[in-house]
């Protein structure tokens, strides 16, 4: 099912793992948010700090569930990552009614935005207890999740006035799965990507299907990078695949973990092999560089 022109994933067998442990980040909209935080096997954080890692799950800004990432959560808690999926406020109604607000869909995704940046904070905050490097956090999303991850970390918009103070949403490293960034977000520059971006970018990861109807706002914003000289990104290619194909193959997703876990060695975030099998069914992304 698509809203927006963005999937609203469905729960498949595909993201079955147990959840983590969870803890409510803030109240927005009236409910409290959830975060669910995974820990390496026999973390002790009062004698450790390792890296952590924040991700958004998917959905229009409208749907979607921490399921989506709690697979890739006890992975990389596994591999010794401090891990965490969020859930973050989301406006329920059709579409007809979010194109009556009076900024349209941006009213939407700024609210995500703003509850994104306060996970942040909240995850940096809580550091200490949790045995996680403040300066050592890596975020990212799928589709909206992604765009949500982007925003959150380089707009200076969409504050919660009742964060913490002197905490950023600086990362040092992004991991997203067709991420949903487009060429309308221009008439709102408070969620408008184009208009945050800087030469200097993280070390960042990206997967997408190649019939994915967004990639069209990725290769707008990825040319943009490339104008302004940013060479940080590693852009991954399934071939024939569309938007959420990953959350619908074992295979897809396997391989996409591995790609990750290497990307994240290779910027020393992790350190050996990744623990995972590349499928026998040999799915395998294309480095965009060898299109």
């Amino acid at each position: 099912m698509t809203f927006f022109g963005a999937s609203l994933i469905a729960e498949t067998p595909v993201q079955s793992a147990h959840p983590g442990k969870e803890y409510v980040y803030k109240t927005s909209g009236g409910k409290e948010r959830q975060i669910e935080v995974f820990f390496p096997p026999n973390h002790e954080p009062g004698k450790s700090k390792v890296p952590g890692m924040i991700l958004f799950h998917g959905g229009a800004w409208l749907g979607g569930s921490l399921a989506e990432f709690r697979r890739t959560c006890a992975y990389f808690a596994s591999r010794g990552l401090v891990c965490a999926t969020v859930n973050y406020q989301m406006l329920k109604m059709t579409k007809a009614e979010a194109h009556k607000l009076p900024a349209g869909r941006s009213q939407i995704k700024g609210v995500c935005v703003t509850d994104a940046k306060s996970a942040i904070r909240w995850f940096k905050q809580n550091a200490e207890e949790f045995g996680i490097d403040p300066n050592r956090i890596i975020t990212g999303g799928t589709s909206a999740g992604g765009h949500i991850s982007a925003l959150a970390t380089m707009s200076p918009h969409l504050d919660d006035p009742n964060d913490p103070k002197g905490i950023d949403t600086s990362v040092v490293a992004y991991i997203w799965v067709n991420p949903a960034f487009s060429g309308n977000d221009h008439r709102t520059p408070e969620i408008d990507l184009m208009r945050h971006m800087k030469a200097e970018m993280p070390p960042t990861i990206v997967f997408f299907g190649d019939q994915d109807g967004w990639k069209k706002g990725w290769d707008q914003a990825y040319a943009k990078w490339k104008t302004l000289g940013t060479k940080s990104i590693e852009l991954r290619i399934a071939r024939d695949e569309d938007h959420g194909f990953w959350n619908h193959s074992h295979q897809w997703q396997t391989v996409m973990l591995i790609d990750t876990d290497n990307f994240l060695v290779k910027h020393g975030l992790l350190a050996g092999a990744p623990t995972l099998t590349r499928p026998e069914s040999g799915e395998e992304f294309v480095l965009a560089t060898e299109d």
